[in-house]
């Protein structure tokens, strides 16, 4: 199930639309900031479908009745692009455990390129809620492949995708590869260029958070 968040005006298209501006990217804190916003507003959106344990608090004058989370999900993230992303859940799901993945696209003199997995590391995630981000889904193809190997070795209860930005052709390949798997963008964009970027998109994600890379 797609939820698209950016269907309801809220502060989300501010810190959106803040993170598009190629002006304002020239600010390296100030767009690692929105991406955590970010994180942070759809952790408390995604935070409404999970379940929930009523409990009986002590203040200092009475029991007040409580509800807290039946389980933590665990966090994970596509390295290195999702960090302050990652960092906007992890700052609402503060006792998570964690799952780092190392995801990239591995460019050919040509142009083309392909998906590498090269590093995974998590708790097990048998039978756990496992909520995984990446600042853009663009094709979707590093997504599919991440979720597919940690399916070889585990079976979460539930996976949910958070993106700051995606676009309808990724989508609908997850959607097609995932069907049972939520997906969570605070925006949609209609395409992809030549290069499978993202348009209008932001750029990339990665480069415009930490610097830009050298590929070897």
């Amino acid at each position: 199930m797609l939820h698209d968040l950016s269907k309801t005006s809220s502060i989300l298209s501010q810190f959106v639309s803040e993170l598009r501006d190629v002006e304002l990217q020239k600010e390296r804190m100030r767009f690692r900031r929105n991406m955590e916003r970010i994180g942070e507003i759809i952790g408390y959106e995604l935070s409404k479908q999970l379940g929930y344990t009523k409990v009986p608090v002590q203040t200092p004058l009475a029991i007040a009745p409580s509800e807290r989370l039946a389980e933590v999900p665990v966090l994970g993230t596509v390295l290195r692009a999702g960090l302050a992303l990652h960092q906007g859940l992890l700052n609402f799901f503060d006792g998570a455990d964690v799952a780092f993945v190392s995801a990239y696209r591995k460019h050919r003199a040509d142009g083309s390129f392909e998906i590498k997995l090269e590093y995974v590391s998590c708790p097990s995630l048998s039978g756990r809620i496992l909520v995984l981000s990446d600042p853009m889904l663009a094709t979707g193809s590093s997504l599919v492949m991440t979720v597919k190997e940690l399916r070889k070795q585990w079976q979460p209860s539930k996976i949910h995708i958070v993106t700051a930005i995606g676009c309808i052709p990724g989508v609908e390949h997850v959607t097609k590869e995932l069907p049972d798997v939520d997906i969570w963008a605070a925006a949609i964009d209609p395409e992809l260029n030549s290069k499978a970027y993202i348009v209008p998109g932001l750029g990339d994600a990665g480069d415009l958070a930490f610097g830009e890379k050298v590929q070897y």
